[in-house]
């Protein structure tokens, strides 16, 4: 299996295949999220009602998917999706509970519970790009190499999936970062009309490229 695209966001910056795409100032994770989506010039209306973390995971894989055209390569029930996070969706929980604990203004928001579970954030991005094969939510202190490899491997050997988008998609309060890679069997990735650098889906790629991309902050391409 090969790593064939990868995509990430930590703020101030988005990136795809390691290089900045797109750097944005706003230091308030909504607004940085809002002008973000503006700036990648995505016509998603939807995109405003959702929670952060479904917000992050969009864009991070509208970065990731732009002109990839994978429904030409495979049938939507063969693309499947592995995601890791640490604070579920904690963020919309406490807004939650905050509708429900003063009882002489009870108003629960049925638009703030819909994303009141990690995996909509899947669910948004199968949306989008009309995906329907298995995908899975796994909450994880920290992002995962071997876990991600374990989950993803699993899938191809069982013939569930022809090609899986993987990751870490963490979104609380202040704290924003994603890293998003397509992984294809070495087949598939033969056909790609642009030549490009071999990255081997493996546990130690994935933890380079997690440190490369969302953990020790260094962004050398420009």
């Amino acid at each position: 299996m090969l790593i064939t695209r990868y995509s990430a966001i930590q703020p101030p910056v988005l990136l795809f295949n390691g290089s900045i795409v797109i750097k944005n100032e706003a230091a308030d994770p909504a607004e940085f999220l809002k002008s973000a989506y503006r700036q990648l010039n995505i016509q998603y209306p939807k995109f405003f009602k959702m929670d952060n973390l479904c917000k992050l995971a969009l864009l991070s894989s509208e970065i990731l998917l732009k002109d990839a055209d994978l429904l030409t390569k495979y049938p939507s029930e063969e693309i499947g999706m592995i995601i890791l996070n640490s604070s579920s969706s904690l963020e919309t929980d406490e807004k939650h509970q905050e509708s429900i604990n003063d009882r002489g203004n009870y108003f629960p928001s049925p638009s703030v519970f819909v994303y009141t579970l990690p995996n909509i954030m899947t669910g948004e991005i199968a949306i989008r790009h009309k995906i329907k094969g298995e995908n899975a939510v796994f909450i994880s202190e920290k992002p995962d190499p071997q876990l991600i490899f374990q989950q993803v491997d699993e899938l191809f050997a069982r013939k569930r999936v022809s090609c899986c988008i993987t990751g870490w998609v963490e979104a609380y309060h202040d704290r924003l970062s994603s890293c998003l890679m397509l992984v294809e069997n070495e087949e598939m990735a033969k056909t790609l009309s642009e030549p490009q650098e071999i990255i081997i889906f493996d546990p130690s790629t994935i933890e380079r490229i997690f440190k490369e991309e969302i953990q020790d902050g260094t962004h050398r391409k420009a």
